[in-house]
This record gives C-alpha cells, structure tokens and sequence, in this order.
C-alpha cells in the first residue's frame, strides 16, 4: 500500500466498519513494521492497523507524537470495582507516519478531550492515577484506576484506600447545582 494524498478521500477499502453515528476525522497511511495500514480517527475513537474494532478515545491511556511516529498505549480493564474499572497499559503500539496530516491532531485532542479529572495519589506500598473519562454515547463520567508498577493491586487496603480516593474525587467533580 503506498501512500495516500492526507486532503484526498480514504479509499474505501481502507475505511473501517463505521457506527452509524461515526465519521471519519482524519487518516493517514501507516507501517508498523509488520506492514502497511491505515490509521483512522473517527468521533468515536481510532482505528488501528490490524484490528477489527475501534479504540474509544477513553480506552487510550498515552498517545505521543515524535514527528514521525504515533505511539499508541491503551488500556487493558483489569477489574470492575464498585463505581470505577481497574485498568492496565496495554504493549504501546507504534506506527511511522509519512504524510500524517491532521491525524496526530485529532488523536491529541480527543484523548486529551475525554478527560475529565485526573490525579495520582499514594496507596498503601505504591501509588495510582484515578481519572474519570468522557465516553462518548455515555452519560456522566467513566472512572479509572491506574496503578503504578510495584503497587500491590490486589492488598485489600489498597483497594480499600482507593474506594476511598475515587469516592473524594468523585464528590469533588460534582456540579454543585445537581
């Protein structure tokens, strides 16, 4: 696959299953070393190489942008918990951009776009990030924790530290005229 114009249209073969509600809001050809592939925005969310469903902006733990290459880390639900998911990085995936476009844009805002709240507190033996995520087609907030390497996830005063910390946050992201 070679590259493609960024101002023309995504081929159609290269256009992912889309929701009825989705459009596309940028592409760009891509090799991530085991191939070619088109990286696709989409309101919803953006479609990788190699997958047959779309990463929900609020899935994507990290995106970073060098110049070149788009890396990509989403995020794998660990657990459910009483009012938030436990969550995980998945392998950060990377892909070359030669004529990238409006692509890397679009991924910086609507991740940044999703977030609502975040704030990285201390647990007992280590520490996490708790966020709360717009997820499009969602009401209200989605919330998250992700913990640092080292922590010990599965001690029940860690759990019981970050029941506590997620219903602060919580409280503290709720309008006060609701």
């Amino acid at each position: 696959m070679g590259l493609f114009n960024r101002k023309s249209k995504l081929p159609p073969a290269d256009r992912p299953p889309l929701a009825p509600d989705e459009r596309v809001l940028a592409w760009a050809a891509a090799g991530n070393g085991e191939g070619d592939g088109v990286l696709v925005a989409s309101n919803l969310g953006l479609w990788l190489p190699g997958r047959g469903h779309r990463l929900g902006w609020h899935d994507i733990l990290k995106a970073v942008w060098s110049g070149r290459e788009l890396t990509v880390t989403p995020a794998e639900r660990v657990a459910e918990r009483d009012g938030y998911l436990v969550v995980a990085d998945c392998p950060a995936e990377t892909y070359l951009l030669l004529d990238p476009g409006e692509l890397p844009h679009q991924v910086r805002a609507r991740v940044t776009r999703s977030v609502a709240y975040t704030g990285h507190h201390e647990v007992p033996g280590g520490a996490g990030r708790i966020a709360a995520r717009r997820v499009a087609g969602v009401d209200g907030l989605t919330w998250t924790v992700r913990y640092d390497p080292g922590t010990p996830t599965g001690a029940e005063e860690v759990a019981a530290e970050t029941d506590r910390l997620v219903a602060a946050a919580r409280a503290a992201t709720v309008p006060a005229d609701v």
